[in-house]
């Protein structure tokens, strides 16, 4: 099988016509993207895309020999005219299968949102998943390769709006859909992420690619598989995107545990809202433990672990240790916190799961009035050089940017 990706933008395109962001100011030239349309094996287009001819002639493929001419979801915009020789375009009614003349198989997916993926296996065998922008398979059932139990292999190729419903991967993932061979490709791309490296990073962190307009794919084509880091260290100031940066990290992937290291503070209403403001953004699918016990976790095989954060598990730490003591830190406080630290790096070296590790960057900050302020300034340091130093990749966020120190 053989796909052409025409276009790989949402329906407005890239950039939105009269948008004055920054996204779409830079994205001009190579970086610019038409409304997502494939054209599969040249007999069968999925969806249409102003200028198609012509994006076809681009990519060196001529729309002559389409048979069948399908749309995923209602076109906002102005009417696309239909270049002339091709077929009305149509749409298949969800769970209804259609067979094209070139020896395709289309089947309709129910969508959890307007429109209507589909799943499309070639005369070669090779299948593909194709979901429309802001969609994922609805019910459980649809989250399996051919809708349910003694479900088929995993798809060849996914492309799907990996940006804008990260969920929906997972669930792919979850029900076996989305296999470790499977390429998934991010389409429907639109202004809410920076093209360039910000682009290629978020999709990496999800499994997945995003390609300029006019790449062909060939299915089955040996590529180097897209690698997600095990081990992502992700540091930041208050405020300063952190704890969204992991999250997002994670979101393509099911039943990840999230550990919160923060615990309970009873009455303390500012610490209450804090702590829902970050279960309301997590995926539903995401378990949440509260605990500062981190090295039986990591030890343990498992779903990804996303640990937030270090410099709480280090206020934990003290206590037990006593460190913020002066005269314990001089006798066996110092001793026993650098032990745990070293337990926790330990752990973070040795593990088999997926973690990504949230602390805080408080070098940079005001110098702390008092002693125990700077002991665990300096101690959180400490930390975060040795986690650092066991971590395939590290980013630093900065003001909701996140900087890669280390890949």
């Amino acid at each position: 099988m053989e796909l052409t990706l025409l276009g790989t933008g949402t329906p407005e395109g890239l950039p939105r016509p009269g948008c004055p962001c920054a996204a779409c100011a830079v994205s001009s030239g190579a970086r610019s993207r038409a409304a997502t349309a494939v054209l599969v094996d040249g007999a069968l287009l999925l969806d249409l895309t102003p200028g198609a001819v012509l994006a076809g002639a681009r990519a060196g493929h001529s729309l002559a020999g389409v048979r069948q001419v399908l749309l995923t979801h209602p076109h906002d915009g102005p009417a696309v005219e239909l270049p002339p020789g091709l077929p009305a375009a149509g749409r298949v009614p969800d769970g209804r299968e259609l067979s094209v003349i070139s020896g395709h198989r289309v089947r309709a997916v129910p969508m959890d949102a307007p429109g209507t993926g589909y799943e499309v296996t070639g005369p070669d065998g090779a299948r593909l998943l194709y979901l429309p922008p802001g969609g994922a398979p609805a019910g459980t059932g649809e989250s399996r390769p051919g809708g349910g139990p003694g479900a088929r292999r995993p798809y060849d190729v996914v492309l799907a709006d990996v940006l804008g419903r990260p969920e929906a991967v997972a669930r792919l993932r979850a029900g076996g859909a989305v296999g470790p061979d499977t390429e998934v490709i991010a389409v429907h791309l639109d202004h809410d992420t920076p093209p360039g490296r910000e682009l290629e990073r978020r999709c990496a962190a999800a499994g997945a690619r995003a390609v300029p307009d006019g790449t062909t794919v060939t299915v089955g084509e040996h590529r180097p598989a897209t690698e997600v880091p095990r081990r992502t260290l992700v540091l930041g100031g208050a405020r300063s995107g952190k704890s969204v940066e992991a999250e997002r990290r994670l979101a393509a992937f099911p039943g990840v545990l999230y550990v919160a290291t923060g615990g309970v503070r009873d009455g303390d209403a500012d610490w209450a809202h804090r702590v829902g403001l970050h279960r309301e953004r997590r995926p539903a699918a995401w378990r949440t433990v509260e605990s500062c016990d981190l090295v039986p976790l990591l030890a343990q095989d498992g779903p990804p672990l996303l640990i937030d954060c270090l410099a709480l598990w280090l206020t934990d730490a003290m206590d037990r240790a006593g460190a913020w003591d002066d005269a314990v830190w001089a006798g066996e406080g110092r001793q026993r916190l650098r032990e745990r630290a070293a337990a926790l790096v330990a752990a973070v070296r040795a593990t088999r799961r997926t973690v990504v590790l949230v602390s805080n960057e408080v070098g940079s900050g005001v110098v702390p009035a008092t002693a125990s302020g700077r002991r665990f300034r300096d101690e959180l340091g400490r930390l975060n050089n040795a986690v650092a130093g066991e971590c395939e990749h590290v980013l630093l966020v900065v003001a909701g940017q996140a900087l890669v120190l280390k890949e």
